[in-house]
């Protein structure tokens, strides 16, 4: 079983990390979807949000852009970094993830 989180802004992949106030959370299980949550993170600062996310139990984190802080505490936290995907829906995303397709390349963040 796996825990995907996705920033969301307007129903699609926030691009910005550090930007967002909405996090879409997946359960999957045997490849398919079993749970959607839509939650509000608290208030953000540098480090709130991959300590929040690993309160929650997340196994991977799925991302447009996001500073290398971000990703060292996820990383301590041993939960998986994918950054530079194309902004979609976060139910395709996932879909793509645990169909083993998901694209992603280099991180559009720089700081």
């Amino acid at each position: 079983m796996g825990k995907i989180a996705i920033p969301v802004i307007n129903g699609q992949l926030n691009s910005h990390f550090g930007h967002t106030n909405q996090f879409y959370v997946y359960t999957t299980e045997n490849n398919k979807i079993i749970k959607e949550e839509i939650l509000i993170p608290p208030a953000h600062e540098p480090g709130v949000f991959p300590a929040w996310l690993a309160e929650l139990g997340v196994t991977d984190v799925i991302a447009g852009g996001m500073g290398q802080r971000a990703i060292g505490l996820f990383h301590q936290s041993k939960i998986n970094v994918f950054v530079g995907v194309s902004i979609k829906a976060p139910k395709d995303l996932v879909l793509d993830f645990i169909s083993g397709i998901l694209e992603t390349s280099d991180n559009v963040c720089d700081h």
